[in-house]
């Protein structure tokens, strides 16, 4: 048996038969020129219509997907039209190169550019180049690159999936995802757990294996085995036999003597709403509003919003809906809102900055949302995404109250925040922990690269102190702010127990984990997650206080999670 160690990022244990992901699109000759009967004008004429033709697609594609999947699919969409990409590929073919090689190159230095930049912009650059080859596979009038075709499930491989392609999985033909590269924060990993799919990235060398080979893959371990033993058949059907137990979620996050922990659900639209609903989410943790505005050139109108916002609210009426104010800038561009020249997005003017250099989007925004609010029967709440300072959260529960909302807050994703939670808390109502930003922050890692997986995880000892730290702030003073998880750290069973043992009150995730979280917090009283909070605080490295504590669950072994 060959083993390929990797990081998992989704749990399952299945064994099936492998698909290698097509080769790519093979890249144009250097130096090819344009043919001879073909003018510049021509050319750039055709480049276009590809582009076009490219977004269009993936805004067909997108229309049919819901959830992460939709989100990235919009993404792409607007990368295909990327003023930046069109344009450098128009000057190479008014110097006589061929439109397939111009956007080749301008793909490559448009990439090379994200990726230099890092933070969320170098999770563009694949992006960018998954759309320079459908570019050229529109032009030569070929297929673009996709997931395989298979008259019965498989293991999907691949160096790494474009997110194009993630956003269209099958999870009836698809067992499970493995990468070769990718990071635990990459598009793979994020829609792998929107699916429900077991899941390993950094599995260095898997996509070497020719198609048909048998694999065993263990998404919680984060491990491959080729050729599997009985041992390993044997522990493939102990968990399909068990995984029923995760099928379902009761409706009620709690521990086992009753603490009450809600499970919420991170949506970005309203069939994101109505899906997690009937998954049984107690409300939404995390409405991620800047969906409501990509794809726009200009900003959507005042009842526009309110329609978006609404068709959210009335998936959870009587229940709590969490509304961050738009997240743009960095990996979310929006033309009427950000700058795409800043030399560092990702520590640039995103979030709640945006409203420093483009006034009255954001209170427009929250006009929207009280709009929206008093047409519907929910508990909604408002906060704000990237808060650095006190001053900040005071300004946005002002900008809040004169729009009429009640209930405002902070998204503590930048250190600064959980530094000085009692003194932001001082100012709104609740905070919310982005764990993915926060992360990357506080470990100056990049969450989609491969090489820092083992950096850029919520389970670093850093990273819950901060944590920890901000719930000590939310208490100060005699007050008792509620304080959430947003980010994907919730929807990881075992931490779940943990920041359940720091004090987090509610934890909102990708609707399809919840059962899984509930199963495991019910096995735990609240002051045996404090015991194992601590644990995990005492360890010297992420990878032992993921152990300490998964050593401590034995359920989560039961359960192949």
């Amino acid at each position: 048996m060959q083993n390929f160690p990797g990081v998992g990022v989704s749990p399952g244990r299945v064994i099936g038969t492998i698909r290698q992901m097509p080769k790519p699109i093979s890249e144009p000759p250097a130096g090819e020129q344009l043919a001879p009967d073909t003018t510049a004008e021509e050319a750039t004429a055709a480049l276009k219509a590809a582009s076009q033709a490219v977004h269009d697609e993936l805004k067909e594609r997108a229309a049919h997907a819901i959830g992460d999947g939709k989100a990235v699919l919009e993404a792409t969409a607007l990368m295909a039209k990327d003023t930046m990409l069109i344009k450098g590929a128009a000057k190479l073919v008014a110097r006589g190169v061929s439109a397939e090689r111009a956007i080749w190159e301008s793909g490559s230095s448009v990439s090379e550019m994200l990726h230099n930049l890092g933070g969320y912009m170098a999770e563009r650059a694949t992006d960018v180049l998954d759309v320079r080859a459908r570019i050229v596979a529109a032009l030569r009038g070929v297929p673009a690159p996709g997931i395989p075709a298979s008259n019965t499930p498989f293991v999907l491989v691949a160096e790494d999936l474009a997110p194009a392609d993630t956003a269209t999985l099958d999870p009836n033909k698809v067992l499970a995802l493995v990468t070769a590269g990718g990071g635990p924060q990459s598009h793979t990993a994020i829609i792998a757990r929107s699916l429900g799919l077991p899941a390993v990235v950094a599995a260095v060398g898997v996509d070497e294996l020719p198609d048909g080979t048998e694999v065993y893959v263990d998404g919680a371990a984060g491990s491959i085995t080729a050729e599997p033993d009985e041992t390993l058949r044997a522990t493939a059907e102990a968990w399909a036999a068990t995984a029923s137990l995760l099928a379902e979620f009761t409706g009620t996050g709690t521990t086992a003597d009753g603490h009450q922990v809600p499970l919420l659900a991170n949506v970005g639209g309203g069939k994101d709403a109505e899906a997690a609903a009937k998954l049984g989410a107690q409300g939404v943790g995390l409405f991620r509003t800047e969906f409501c505005f990509l794809e726009r050139d200009t900003e959507p109108s005042v009842e526009e919003q309110a329609a978006a916002y609404k068709s959210v609210f009335d998936a959870f009426p009587g229940k709590k809906v969490v509304l961050r104010t738009l997240d743009a800038g960095a990996d979310k561009p929006l033309p009427f809102l950000t700058d795409s020249t800043e030399p560092n997005p990702a520590l640039g003017v995103r979030g709640y900055r945006t409203d420093f250099t483009t006034p009255g989007v954001l209170d427009r925004q929250l006009e929207a949302i009280a709009l929206a609010q008093q047409q519907s029967q929910a508990d909604v709440w408002v906060m704000a995404p990237m808060i650095s300072t006190a001053e900040e959260a005071s300004r946005f529960a002002s900008m809040c109250a004169d729009a009429g909302i009640k209930t405002p807050g902070v998204m503590v994703e930048v250190p600064s925040a959980a530094l000085t939670a009692e003194a932001i808390l001082r100012e709104v109502s609740f905070a919310s922990l982005g764990t993915n930003d926060l992360t990357q922050y506080a470990m100056a890692a990049d969450r989609q690269l491969g090489p820092l997986a083992n950096l850029n995880t919520p389970w670093q000892p850093a990273v819950l102190r901060l944590v920890g730290l901000t719930v000590e702030g939310s208490r100060a003073e005699g007050h008792d702010k509620p304080v959430g998880v947003c980010g994907e750290a919730a929807a990881d069973p075992a931490l779940a127990v943990v920041l359940t043992g720091l004090g987090v009150s509610t934890l909102s995730m990708t609707a399809r984990s919840l059962a899984a979280v509930a199963a495991v917090l019910k096995t735990v009283t609240l002051s045996e997650a404090q015991e194992l909070a601590k644990l995990a605080l005492s360890a010297p490295s992420a990878t032992e206080a993921r152990a300490w504590v998964r050593e401590k669950l034995p359920v989560l072994e039961e359960l192949g999670l």
